[in-house]
């Protein structure tokens, strides 16, 4: 269909530690803390988003905190790991520096079209860094503590696990427009877009199926970038009249979404570019205070004070 997805939006995903999120990402992997804000759904509390400098789509990470929330657990029907870009040549200066802050590698061959240094995040989120063989032209956050020349560019890949693949492949290449373009044992790669890193959705077909699990270390849901109002309306007739249930057009401020799920459960999105990160604070200053959308700043002094004391981000 026309007006096919480009690629990734955000990632969201679910923390327990609030400060210690912070610090791992702001501090350890050298991503600028975008927004501090709430859960629209859920006033009571935190919203992070972390991204390259102008918290541009497709660099964006976001996590809901939510410190009362179990474990999750990893199965089918969860996002098994989520990828970052890094420059070719920067995986040597990345196993360093992990390793310095004492976080555990584990070995990830074969598991992009690239090469690759896998960990966790102190929840348990599994995450890899990948040096995709063609460059990534998105622009990192060059005020971190990680030199630009080795910082994350952006989201790569999300990887999808499931119970079986012909569900999921039949959605993602028949209702999604996505397009194989590898498969390695029981991996699927599938493109969307000009493909390459930010448009890249994998699948594991797992030989032992147990369902997974929300919570915290889990991905909440998957974005997917649009960029007009009009392509996503036409989306959304596109996947109600795919059979699957789809929610209105909701505003979320700094984009407007639809929210699915494919086959195995998992939470898709599909999100507008616009309006943007620095539509309610200045470009320089993301992320210094709390911002709330309109449509709750009467209720500011009830909110601030139920939310917990969040530590500013400092440089390594």
């Amino acid at each position: 269909m026309e007006d096919r997805t480009p690629g990734l939006h955000h990632v969201t995903a679910v923390t327990a530690d609030l400060n210690r999120n912070v610090e791992f990402y702001t501090r350890i992997l050298g991503m600028r803390l975008v927004k501090r804000t709430i859960n629209f759904d859920d006033p009571g509390s935190y919203h992070l988003y972390y991204g390259n400098g102008k918290g541009s789509p497709g660099t964006l990470l976001t996590f809901f905190h939510r410190p009362a929330a179990r474990k999750g657990r990893p199965g089918s029907g969860t996002v098994s790991s989520v990828a970052f870009s890094v420059p070719e040549g920067s995986l040597e200066y990345w196993r360093d520096r992990l390793s310095s802050h004492d976080i555990a590698l584990h070995g990830a061959e074969g598991r992009y079209d690239g090469d690759c240094v896998a960990f966790t995040d102190p929840d348990g989120l599994s995450l890899a860094l990948v040096s995709a063989p063609a460059p990534d032209a998105r622009i990192p956050w060059e005020k971190g503590p990680v030199p630009a020349g080795h910082a994350l560019r952006g989201i790569h890949a999300v990887t999808l696990a499931a119970a079986g693949r012909t569900s999921v492949e039949s959605f993602l290449t028949g209702t999604l427009g996505f397009r194989r373009v590898w498969e390695v044992g029981s991996r699927l790669q599938f493109a969307t877009g000009s493909g390459g890193s930010g448009a890249i959705a994998c699948v594991d077909v797992l030989s032992d199926p147990f369902p997974g699990r929300g919570g915290f270390g889990t991905v909440h849901h998957v974005a997917w970038r649009i960029p007009s109002r009009a392509a996503q309306e036409s989306w959304r007739r596109t996947i109600g009249e795919a059979g699957h249930s789809v929610t209105p057009v909701i505003d979320r401020l700094y984009f407007r979404s639809i929210y699915f799920r494919e086959p195995g459960g998992i939470l898709f999105e599909i999100a507008t570019d616009g309006p943007g990160i620095a539509v309610d604070e200045p470009l320089e200053a993301l992320g210094e205070t709390l911002v709330l959308p309109p449509w709750l700043e009467g209720k500011r002094r009830t909110i601030e004070e139920s939310l917990p004391p969040l530590t500013p981000p400092e440089a390594a």
